[in-house]
């Protein structure tokens, strides 16, 4: 499914199987989770430097050719996140942040993407998935999963979404509201996922003295004015950018003793669109997964 220009829906193509590289790996995919990024690519909110390209950043599969130098064996399974490359020579690079990396690539956006029967990954980059999580369980854990790293006990959605506060009830969140609601105590960190500025405000004011706002998206509308009483008191806002490989191996560690489980909805590869347009209007709970090579799920 091959995204041909931002603002036209995702093309369905028969593209000549990719050659892995000196340390890459040719995959078949099985699955490939759908994350907002990916409609913000389509939507051209975020940029993207060529097209056409294969979008999906979520990837679940198996090994299918080695390039030179690259040294897993045919069948093995991996994760292919969105950080897809970086220099390793850049100031952030060496200082252990390479999710800053300056001339970073990432995959479905610079390196073609999961949406397709077969991709090619960097091995570097790749991540070894614990047997104990299925692929359709996996795919959604190497974006959403990987940036909401750290336990959430309240949960906000918009407001009149009560399904949706009911499904963060049932995943053991402690309280569920609406943005804008009070919750029950101030909070020592709010995570921000969805892409609205205005939100930012909301979370701020909910967040005790020295409390953070951590802004997760890739995109996010522009932040209202923000009145200094709400910031002061030590109270701050970042962003979370990508990720690091050391993420991703200590975050699918510790996913199957927690354990994480994820709710998926699934879709054939060539319902991409629809599944895109499904994640605009918030019809499904949990994440939408791809399902390419049913061969390949467990």
């Amino acid at each position: 499914m091959v995204l041909e220009a931002p603002g036209r829906p995702l093309a369905l193509a028969d593209r000549d199987d990719p050659l892995p590289g000196p340390g890459q790996l040719l995959i078949d995919v099985s699955c490939c989770g759908v994350c907002r990024t990916d409609l913000h690519l389509l939507d051209g909110e975020v940029d993207v430097p060529r097209t056409p390209v294969v979008l999906g950043h979520q990837i679940v599969g198996r090994v299918a050719k080695a390039g030179p130098g690259a040294g897993l064996r045919r069948g093995t399974r991996v994760g292919v996140p969105w950080l897809g490359w970086t220099c390793g020579t850049c100031r952030f690079c060496t200082t252990g942040r390479e999710n800053l990396c300056i001339r970073a690539r990432f995959t479905g956006r610079d390196i073609h993407g999961g949406y397709a029967e077969h991709a090619v990954a960097d091995v570097r980059y790749c991540l070894r998935l614990p047997d104990e999580l299925a692929d359709l369980e996996a795919a959604p854990l190497l974006c959403g999963g990987l940036i909401g790293y750290r336990a959430r006990v309240f949960a906000f959605t918009r407001p009149g979404d009560d399904a949706t506060q009911a499904f963060a009830r049932s995943l053991g969140v402690e309280w569920a509201g609406a943005t804008g609601d009070e919750p029950p105590d101030q909070l020592d960190a709010a995570l921000v996922f969805a892409p609205v500025g205005a939100v930012v405000l909301d979370a701020l004011r909910a967040c005790d003295r020295g409390g953070t706002v951590v802004c997760a998206g890739i995109h996010m509308s522009d932040l209202p004015p923000i009145p200094y009483a709400d910031l002061w008191l030590e109270r701050s806002i970042k962003s979370v950018a990508n990720l690091t490989r050391r993420d991703g191996e200590e975050f699918l560690g510790l996913a199957p003793e927690v354990p994480v489980r994820s709710t998926v909805t699934v879709y054939p590869l060539e319902q991409a669109n629809e599944a895109l347009d499904d994640l605009r209007h918030g019809r499904f709970e949990g994440a939408a997964v791809l399902q390419v090579a049913a061969r390949d799920l467990q």
